[in-house]
């Protein structure tokens, strides 16, 4: 049977013909209407897959759209599903990420109706607003009253995730109304569309324009790219047109691949730039400590150029413009020539880049612990063309060689701990015949609930290979207070207070437990080899692989 009857079939017919590919899933008492229909509707519905925590699906949705661009949904049992999801919706909401994530709610009625109160948990678990607890994280949010609005109502929920700037959207799906027919006559309509991508206003594109053709030392500052892949290649045009330097600080998404002669590295622009442009940057630079010149001009692009979910954040702007950054680039370019001035500048450049990211890749092997920089040159010797990498702590993308756009995913600068693993399980998934890389520090290996990351590698057949860049401490704190208090107690200490994670248990041994391959790699020097095992039994046996390494602590990353 592929016709829905009831609001929980017509819900996830929904999904399925509004381009949903994955329902990720963690099942309650409150899904048995959700579990019928799909018995019912068979390949009518979402591919469904059963994730044992919540913040796993809601990472696997966040690293599917960032290699395939297509959201994909989430659904997981009532208010104590939904406070697990929270982690993960900070950060999809914080990178722009669309996605669907729906909860149960539990019965509102104890007598009469279909899918009413049976067990004490259901009065437990009720809640004057259940949405409230993710409504800042989320575009939307609404809550299924009648059976007929499940379909317009998932319709509607995908259009706004997709909708620039995109972000997650929540239903939240009571058991009574889930569990009704759909009454006679009830409208089937078509997906509703994502909003059409902003357009530059041609007025400020002048000015804009106008800025450029007067720049002496311009830079592009980017933090991201788009899944599809089109803006790098429209930077780099644009950079050597009017003769600028490309950053990518603090970067989430890489843009520019490692070659690129504009490409001048992921630090904030140096000072003495007279015009910056920056595209689609949360965190352009820290205002303490890297501020453009006062007498520099800055022009903002991105849907919503001022970040107005953001409370705080205030950068230099002189034009703020609203705009899809791949149409605002595409129309820059359209609008300018190149120049004698900026072509012997952008030359001068590159040469000064080339020659800086040929310094940091020579480097030796390592007799002990391995620094974070040989962990990252050795792990972008075996990237491909294909190969994605989902760092987390963990990789430094000026050492990784990066080949192309979208190649290197930091987790967002909301830093909710526990991203990366299952985001590369999320993104094997969609690109399954190619190499898929999680490298986190230990600590946020941990956040992972790594028991449940394993089992999902294992059940869905997604060989990632795993990397913990084990240091045996969370340094990123420690790293905080010496840089607050350089000459205070704490830094004079060899355990800081909070700081130190012994004993830690031994990570391979979680990876064995779901037939995983797994080493503990204790020296620089051992690591190529250790990876070469790993990729081979990637390849090969299609197992996926662990390497539990030893990094040296550093007080630069």
């Amino acid at each position: 049977m592929t016709q829905p009857e009831t609001a929980a079939s017509a819900l996830l017919a929904a999904l399925a013909d509004g381009g949903v590919d994955y329902l990720f899933a963690n099942a309650g008492t409150d899904f048995p209407p959700l579990i019928e229909a799909l018995a019912r509707l068979g390949k009518s519905a979402p591919r469904t897959l059963t994730i044992p925590h919540e913040s796993v699906a809601v990472g696997m949705a966040h690293g599917a759209y960032l290699v395939s661009g297509r959201a994909q949904g989430v659904m997981v049992h009532v208010n104590v599903g939904l406070a697990n999801c929270m982690m993960g919706l900070i950060n999809a909401r914080s990178d722009d990420v669309p996605m669907l994530v729906m909860s149960g709610r539990t019965p509102l009625t104890e007598t009469g109706r279909k899918g009413t109160r049976m067990t004490p948990i259901q009065y437990g678990q009720e809640m004057y607003d259940q949405s409230g607890l993710v409504r800042e994280l989320v575009k939307f949010d609404y809550e299924l009253r009648y059976p007929e609005q499940a379909e317009p109502l998932v319709h509607r929920a995908l259009a706004l995730a997709r909708s620039a700037p995109p972000g997650p959207v929540y239903l939240s799906l009571p058991k009574e109304p889930l569990s009704e027919p759909l009454p006679e006559g009830a409208a089937i309509r078509p997906p509703a569309p994502a909003a059409t991508a902003i357009a530059p206003d041609s007025h400020a594109l002048d000015t804009v324009l106008q800025m450029l053709r007067g720049a002496e030392n311009p830079a592009i500052v980017c933090q991201r790219g788009d899944p599809a892949g089109h803006l790098g290649p429209l930077v780099s045009r644009l950079a050597e047109r009017v003769g600028a330097a490309v950053y990518e600080p603090f970067s989430i998404r890489n843009l520019l691949p490692a070659p690129d002669p504009a490409l001048q590295g992921y630090t904030p622009p140096r000072p003495d730039h007279d015009v910056l442009l920056v595209l689609d940057s949360q965190t352009p630079w820290i205002e303490q400590t890297s501020a453009p010149d006062p007498s520099a001009q800055v022009i903002h692009i991105a849907p919503d150029p001022h970040f107005s979910r953001l409370p705080v954040r205030g950068f230099r702007c002189d034009v703020a413009l609203s705009a899809d950054p791949v149409q605002a680039v595409e129309a820059l370019l359209a609008g300018i020539d190149v120049s004698a001035a900026a072509k012997s500048r952008f030359e001068s450049g590159s040469r000064s880049s080339l020659a800086a990211q040929a310094a940091q890749r020579n480097l030796a092997p390592e007799s002990g612990p391995m620094s974070a920089e040989w962990l990252s040159h050795c792990v972008g010797r075996i990237m491909d063309e294909q190969a994605v990498a989902f760092s987390e702590l963990g990789l430094l993308p000026a050492y990784l060689d990066l080949k192309a756009q979208n190649r290197h995913f930091s987790n967002a600068h909301s830093g909710g701990l526990g991203w990366a693993f299952p985001a590369a399980l999320g993104a094997q998934l969609m690109q399954p015949d190619h190499l898929t890389i999680a490298c986190m520090g230990d600590g946020s290996y941990m956040f992972a609930n790594p028991v449940a990351c394993h089992q999902v590698a294992e059940a869905l057949g997604l060989p990632i290979l795993t990397i913990v860049k084990n240091n045996g401490l969370w340094n990123a704190v420690r790293r905080s207070v010496v840089g607050g208090y350089p000459d205070g107690a704490a830094a004079q200490m060899n355990a800081m207070p909070l700081t130190d994670l012994a004993p830690l248990p031994d990570f391979t041994a979680i990876a064995r437990a779901s037939r995983g391959h797994a080493e503990r790699v204790e020296t620089g020097a051992d690591l190529p080899a250790a990876l070469d095992r790993a990729i081979r039994v990637i390849r090969e046996e299609r197992r996926p692989a662990l390497l539990d390494c030893r990094v040296a602590v550093s007080d630069i990353h």
